[in-house]
């Protein structure tokens, strides 16, 4: 492949463009309900001319992906004028690719595996076996796909510089919030909060996400008697160790989103990130918790970074910036924008 250095990154227009009026085959790896999936089979329903989505929402990921190669070795796919593969098409175009011939190809490669599970997680060594493998699949991904989406700008410059993903061949499409949960609306607080300004963050706590420097924030407000904070996800034992510590915090494993949607809407300060400074991936991505606070009109704090400064304040202005990885620089904007201190 060449790496053709010059000219911009394509757009959404463009990739609507290439589903405009054709016959269209999505999948994807992982649920229906998943965020990135239904903004993408919206798309292809308001602009193919006809779509066909085959998915899976077995709570067991190998079944669905067993699923899903049964669909593929059963049925023709060349009769369709794009393939348009949604979450992990690593799983698929490496194995798979002969069933596609002479089928356009779109792969969303959101999440990098070599990235995720190697610098992210660091759940393999840089010069391990498993991580030349899972840096193979990210590449044969991308020179398997005609067309690769990345969800910004220095996250499709990365995908250009890593893994030779020509700029013409990469669209920049930014995340959306599920409209069916997320719009503006102000429900009352419950009783316990309504004298109080409350800050929120929820998260599947990755290492990315920087929950630690949320939750030293927590600590550090805890004689703030007029700010709570509402942590959502599965933290640790030693972060609701810290937790515990504060009154003026409520902690839930997990919720629904039509509650998330309950929760956010009567919080004053919704949290969004990345938090974590160590790690590049979370200055190349823009949380999709930020597209969902965005959506229902909340005041966001957002880590200062690249990406984030790519989108905001420009398409939305209600944000905070914060220094990555500092907990009192984030307990100094919860501070200024509850208009209580304990000096």
């Amino acid at each position: 492949m060449v790496l053709d250095e010059g000219g911009a990154f394509l757009t959404e227009a463009d990739l609507v463009r290439l589903v405009e009026g054709k016959s269209v085959f999505y999948t994807a790896t992982t649920y229906t309900d998943y965020l990135r999936v239904q903004q993408e089979i919206r798309l292809v329903r308001k602009y193919a001319s006809q779509v066909t989505v085959v998915t899976y929402d077995h709570s067991s990921y190998v079944l669905r992906l067993l699923g899903l190669y049964f669909y593929l070795l059963f049925h023709r796919l060349s009769k369709y004028d794009v393939v348009f593969v949604g979450f992990a098409p690593q799983l698929i175009l490496p194995f798979w690719r002969f069933k596609f011939r002479d089928v356009s190809v779109i792969s969303d490669f959101f999440i990098s595996f070599y990235d995720t599970l190697v610098n992210d997680r660091k759940k393999f060594g840089a010069h391990s076996i498993v991580a030349k493998l899972l840096f193979w699949l990210d590449c044969r991904t991308v020179k398997q796909s005609d067309f690769i989406i990345a969800d910004t700008k220095t996250h499709a410059e990365y995908f250009h510089k890593t893994f030779l993903a020509g700029r013409q061949r990469t669209c920049v499409v930014y995340l959306e919030a599920d409209p069916r949960y997320y719009y503006p609306r102000q429900n009352a607080k419950p009783k316990y909060l309504q004298d109080k300004f409350v800050v929120l963050y929820f998260g599947s706590v990755i290492p990315l996400q920087g929950v630690d420097v949320v939750v030293r924030a927590a600590e550090l407000t805890a004689d703030l008697e007029a700010v709570h904070f509402v942590l959502i996800g599965p933290l640790s034992s030693a972060q609701k160790e810290v937790l515990n510590r504060n009154n003026n915090v409520t902690h839930l494993d997990w919720v629904t989103q039509h509650e998330l949607a309950d929760w956010i809407s009567f919080s004053d300060l919704c949290l969004a990130g990345h938090f974590n400074d160590e790690i590049d991936k979370a200055k190349n991505t823009i949380p999709g918790k930020a597209y969902i606070y965005e959506a229902m009109g909340k005041l966001i704090v957002l880590g200062d970074n690249p990406a984030n400064r790519e989108r905001y304040p420009k398409r939305y202005e209600k944000v905070r910036f914060v220094q990555m990885g500092s907990a009192e620089a984030l307990n100094k904007i919860i501070t200024e924008e509850s208009g209580y201190s304990d000096e």
